[in-house]
Parts: C-alpha cells; structure tokens; sequence
C-alpha cells in the first residue's frame, strides 16, 4: 500500500469506529433524559420508583459507551497534523474555529455536564438534576453541528476565499448555514435516534421474553423505543435522499452514480472544469452502500410498525421469536450508519475539499513506514477499545437494572450519631 493508501486507512477505520461511539451516546442520551423526567416529576411512589431505576439502569449503559468512546475522540484532531498537514495548511483558517468548538463542547462543557449528573444522585434538587442531562444531550448534538461545520467545508466548500494557495473565511453565515452540512445534521439526527430506540427496544424485548421481574421497567422502556423508532426509522431514508439535490449541485459525479446518469458525461465535464485525471470514485462502495443503507431503514421501520401492532394485549411480550428478532435488529443501525458515513466521504473522491484540494496534495511528508506502524497501532487500540465498550455494556445490559450502580445510594451508616450517616447525605439535596 502506498503512503496515501495508509493515511486513508487509518483515518478511515478509527473515524468509523469512533463513530460507532457517537451515534450510540447521541441516540441514547434523549431517552435517558426523557426517563430522568418523567421519573422527577412522578408523583406516584411506585412509579417514581420504577421510572429512577430505569433510568439509572440506561443511564449506566450511556456512561460506559461514552467513558470508553471519549477516549477514541482524543485522537481524531491530532490526525490532522499527522497524516494530513496540506489540508490543516489549506483549510485550517476556516474549519480550525469549527474543530476547536466541537472539542471545547464535548471535552469541556457535555463532560462536566454529564459528571455533575452521574454524582448528582441524591444531592441535587430534582428540576437541576433534569436540566444537566438535558444539557448532556444538547451539548452532545452541538457537538456534531460544529464538526459537521468542518466536514460540509470539505463536502460543500462555501464562505471563503484563496490566498496564497490557502482558503481564508469571508462569510461565516454562510460556513454556518451550508447545507451540505444542514441536511446531514439532520439526517444524522434521525438516525441517531433509530439507533439509540433501536438498542432500548432490543435489550428491553429480550428482558421480556426471558420472563424478567422488572416487568414493569422494561415495558416502559420498550414503549418508549418504539414511539422513537417507529417514525425516526420511516423518516430517516426520506431525509437522506433530500440530500440528493444538493449533491447533485455540488458533487455532480457521486450524484451521477447513485442516480444510474451518464458518469462519462460528468467525467468529461470535471476535466474541462479542473483538468486531467480520473474525478470517478469506487461506484460499486457507493452504490452498495447506499442500497444497504436503504434497506436496513426499511427494514427496520417494518419491525417496529409490527410491534406497534403487537403492543395490544401485549402479544409482542408473549410472541419470543418476534421479540428475539428485535434483539438481534440491534447491529442494523450501526451498519446503516457506516455505510452513509462511507457514502459520503468515499464518494467526495478525489477531493479532501472538493474541487479544491485534493487527497494527494493533502498529505503529510510522512514516510510509509511510519504510517503502517501508526495504522498498525491506532487500529489494534480502537478495535480494542470497541470491543472493550461492547464487553462492558453486554453484561452489565444482561445483569439488568440489578447490578446498576449509578446513583446507587451508600449503606447507611450506624456508628453515626442518630442513624443519618451516608443515608442522609443522599436524601438532603446540596442545593
């Protein structure tokens, strides 16, 4: 492989592994929020009971998949300096505010967020407890519109101009507003959510078809899958072709490809416009990742349709195989979402910015022996770490709400003089 191929690789796996993280921490943090709501603001005792221990029980799952994949983000800005110096040196005045943003966001303001809400349990006034996991969950989807800034540049390159062979920002509207960037946002959202309801609905039915005891909180929480599954995974695929006349506009080759055009038409109009070479990306990686993209949207949509259906007389619960099956849906969303992230960034080929900047000019002098090492490495480190998160969340998801321990309260404490001890510590807010 050469040096090009190498860099390519490894942004290409540790991107798409980490992504498996975030689409994870998007999808489940909104359902965790609306538990943590309903629970502070239920009256009922037994209620409240049941909707803090679910709560607590999705909530521990989102913490370890966000421990581990914050972890995998550490490294995806420093990539830029070390395999892909051209682009930092191109385009580095104009998504360098985007990327330090998103950074500023999710390592700063959503972590501290989200540790005040994991040892808040029991210290802090319901109505603030709420508002942290709901500032979690906005600060996790700000996150993503300022690194989905930074990857429309690249897609979409609006707002700029050339000096000296590098782009300098001249509208910063029109970087905020690019709709490369937009559609994807909200494509990405809906797709977050397919797979956070997804991942609920999935461990729930499995509870349920093994005859668990907490009845009560996983019916709720599969309820609650489904009124997000069933419309996020219908609109999903309709969102995601809205992107096609935007493609169409600013990288007419992918759109030529997916739409069955004439590329060799394209092809010649890209010669005329930006000189020789090939400007035609794997086809085959597009077109397959598009239709399985398509078909896993739909599918997925079809089962949660029938299980709204199989709500009644809870015949969903008593119906195992069918249950099973929404157990083992649980991969499909994260597969759907690598084959978009693969739609888009292979199908901008050959262009790191389009029509500006290409791969082969955006590299760093870097020898290819110390990229097959750093490859090598960071590769082995996330598929590591990947399986490390997916280990974790499987048997803590098995134990059930049982072996949660987030919010669990301390053993009260005797030798303390009229019995409070610990115990009063976690039933007298701070403030």
């Amino acid at each position: 492989m050469s040096a090009a191929d190498l860099a390519r690789l490894q942004f290409a796996a540790t991107t798409g592994i980490h992504w498996l993280f975030v689409i994870l921490t998007m999808g489940v943090v909104p359902l965790v929020a609306i538990m943590h709501t309903r629970a502070a603001f239920t009256r009922d005792p037994a209620k409240r009971a049941v909707r803090e221990r679910m709560t607590r029980f999705w909530g521990q799952l989102y913490v370890i998949n966000y421990a581990v994949g914050i972890v995998t983000g550490l490294v995806m800005e420093f990539q830029f300096g070390l395999s892909w110096s051209g682009l930092s040196k191109f385009a580095g005045n104009v998504f360098g505010v985007p990327l330090a943003l998103e950074t500023l966001i999710a390592f700063f303001a959503e972590s501290t967020f989200l540790g005040m809400w994991i040892f808040g349990w029991g210290r802090l006034r319901r109505g603030v407890h709420v508002t942290l996991i709901w500032l979690v969950a906005l600060t996790a989807y700000a996150s993503a519109y300022w690194i989905l800034i930074a990857n429309g540049f690249m897609q979409n390159p609006v707002g700029f101009e050339l000096r000296d062979g590098a782009a300098y920002l001249t509208d910063f509207g029109a970087l905020l507003t690019n709709s490369s960037a937009l559609m994807a946002l909200a494509h990405i959202t809906l797709a977050a959510l397919m797979t956070g309801s997804v991942f609920v609905l999935g461990i729930s039915a499995y509870h349920l078809a093994r005859g668990t005891k907490e009845t009560a909180l996983f019916r709720g929480s599969l309820r609650l899958a489904l009124l997000v599954a069933t419309p996020t995974s219908w609109f999903v695929a309709t969102v995601g072709e809205m992107q096609l006349p935007q493609i169409e506009r600013s990288q007419p080759m992918k759109a030529a490809i997916l739409e069955n055009g004439d590329i060799d038409r394209v092809q010649a109009q890209l010669v005329e416009q930006y000189g020789p070479g090939d400007y035609t990306p794997p086809d085959e990686w597009l077109r397959f990742s598009m239709d399985l993209m398509t078909v896993i949207g739909y599918s997925v949509s079809t089962v949660t349709i029938i299980a709204v259906l199989l709500l009644r007389k809870d015949r969903l619960i008593r119906w195992r195989p069918f249950a099973y099956l929404m157990t083992a849906m649980i991969p499909f969303p994260f597969i759907a979402s690598v084959s978009g992230w693969v739609l888009r960034e292979v199908g901008r080929q050959p262009w790191i910015v389009y029509g500006q900047l290409k791969v082969e000019d955006a590299l760093s002098s870097v020898s290819r022996t110390s990229l097959a090492v750093s490859c090598t490495v960071f590769i082995a480190i996330f598929l590591a770490l990947a399986v490390t998160n997916w280990t974790l969340i499987t048997r803590f998801a098995l134990r059930g709400p049982d072996a949660t321990q987030l919010g669990a309260t301390e053993p009260l404490d005797d030798d303390v003089p009229g019995g409070g001890g610990a115990q009063d510590k976690q039933t007298s807010p701070a403030f």
